[in-house]
C-alpha cells in the first residue's frame, strides 16, 4: 500500500487546529464550502466539490487537540478504503501537523494529484487559523 504525508507548522494552538479540521465553520473554510460535518465519532462527514461524486468519510477516532482519523466510504474509487489522519503536537505556540493519507492501492496519476492537493490543504488550514481566510476549493484557481 502507498501513502502520502505531509506536515505543516501553524502559528496558533492545536485547539484552534483541532476546531479549524473539526467544525464546518473550519472545513468549510480550508477544504470545501460544500459540507456536512459534525465533530463525533461515527459521523459520516460529507464534502462536495462541484459535478464529483461526494467524498465521504467516517469519522473513525478523535482525541482533542491530538488526533483526527477519518476512514473514507463513498468518493472516487481510488480513495474508498483509504485512511486520513491528522496527528497534532504543539510546542511553544507552534503546532505542528502531519497528514497521512493512507492505503492506497497504487501510484497514479490521481494520487500524485491528491498529493499536491493535501499539501495545498495544508497552506489553506494554516492561513485560516493564522489570519482567520482559509482557501477553500471555490476560491481556488487550479
Amino acid at each position: 500500500m502507498k501513502n502520502i504525508e505531509h506536515i505543516n507548522y501553524i502559528h496558533s494552538p492545536a485547539s484552534t487546529v483541532f476546531e479549524a479540521l473539526t467544525t464546518k465553520e473550519g472545513l468549510s473554510e480550508t477544504w470545501t464550502r460544500e459540507c456536512r460535518v459534525e465533530p463525533w465519532v461515527g459521523f459520516i462527514n460529507e464534502f462536495g466539490f462541484g459535478d464529483e461524486v461526494p467524498t465521504k468519510f467516517k469519522i473513525v477516532e478523535l482525541v482533542p487537540n491530538k488526533k483526527i482519523i477519518w476512514h473514507c466510504v463513498e468518493s472516487d474509487p481510488e480513495w474508498v478504503g483509504t485512511t486520513v489522519s491528522f496527528d497534532l503536537a504543539e510546542k511553544g505556540g507552534v503546532s505542528s501537523v502531519t497528514l497521512r493519507h493512507k492505503d492506497w492501492k497504487e501510484v497514479t496519476e490521481f494520487y500524485q494529484y491528491c498529493n499536491y492537493n493535501w499539501g495545498f490543504f495544508l497552506y489553506s488550514l494554516k492561513q485560516y487559523c493564522e489570519e482567520g481566510k482559509g482557501i477553500p476549493f471555490q476560491k481556488r484557481k487550479f
